[in-house]
């Protein structure tokens, strides 16, 4: 039996997030393409700062893998525009960051 669908740490592969939490495959990162989670796991979030994204003003918070510190991506604390809500409270994780884990 092969275990869930996974995305771990480029780094480390440290597991960092399930393939059953992806939101959208739509969205863009520092480095290219990124993915947006509603969950991510052994991870530490940094301080919380406002960053003037493609989608307006968010207040966002920088993610770590929790293992090696490797930067994978963000975490929306708060968005100012309504169209932006749903994004509160999840998670960026950069493609080129991540890899896959039991395809």
């Amino acid at each position: 039996m092969i275990g869930p669908r996974l995305y771990s740490c480029c780094n480390c592969r440290n597991h960092v997030s399930l393939h059953d939490d992806i939101i959208s495959k739509a969205f863009q990162g520092r480095n290219g393409r990124a993915f947006l989670f509603s969950h991510a796991m052994n991870i530490a979030i940094g301080p919380k700062e406002d960053r003037h994204l493609m989608t307006g003003l968010h207040t966002v918070a920088d993610i770590f893998c929790a293992d090696c510190n490797e930067v994978l991506g963000w975490k929306y604390e708060r968005a100012y525009e309504a169209t932006q809500k749903y994004k509160e409270g999840k998670f960026i994780l950069e493609k080129s960051k991540i890899v896959k884990e039991n395809w």
